[in-house]
């Protein structure tokens, strides 16, 4: 649930970032930090393997400009991707505000996607977050390589919520910042809904 501090007139925002092994998670994060104002972001923190994998998961403080005399934070979190870690997985998820589900839109890929995307949603179910507050976006990712998957059933097999859907190429950065504000509205919008 989003943070609310009156005294320090701050609001603080997780967002995490998930999908299956080397879909373009770490490297949204990595855009992200590269492009984004000094003044607005800290370090990016990656624990990752010798093949740079991540090992349990990335994460980076950004700062957006100030909403009604509120400082707004959103902390950025990655899961990894590789499915021995799904309790590290569960962990990261804890009071999460927002999800990107960071598809790979290639064909060959659709069997971890599935499975990842079941992930979530058994791991949201399972610690009793309430679905309908959490901001969700689904990106899919590397739309630039050959043999992928359309939009359309991308979008029926990955996105039975109705959330926005956004083409990216994180690695050029296209679709990257659509992607954070896009999920960063819904998590302030649906933080003052009563």
């Amino acid at each position: 649930m989003v943070q609310i501090n009156f005294a320090l007139r701050e609001v603080n925002c997780k967002i995490v970032f998930y999908g299956p092994g080397l879909s373009g998670k770490t490297t949204n994060l990595e855009i992200v930090h590269k492009k984004a104002p000094e003044a607005n972001k800290g370090e990016l923190t990656s624990i990752a393997t010798e093949g740079d994998r991540t090992l349990f998961f990335d994460f980076m403080p950004l700062v957006a400009d100030a909403i009604e005399g509120y400082q707004t934070r959103f902390q950025l979190y990655t899961v990894t991707g590789q499915s021995m870690y799904k309790a590290t997985r569960r962990l990261v998820l804890r009071r999460v505000d927002g999800v990107v589900f960071v598809a790979d839109s290639q064909i060959s890929r659709l069997d971890e996607n599935v499975d990842s995307y079941l992930n979530l949603w058994d791991n949201l179910r399972s610690q009793g977050d309430d679905l309908s507050r959490l901001g969700m976006v689904l990106q899919m990712n590397k739309r630039d390589l050959g043999e992928v998957f359309s939009v359309a059933d991308m979008t029926e097999l990955l996105n039975h919520t109705g959330s926005p859907v956004i083409e990216a190429c994180a690695l050029s950065g296209a679709g990257v910042f659509e992607t954070l504000k896009t999920v960063c509205k819904q998590v302030i919008a649906k933080s003052t809904e009563v």
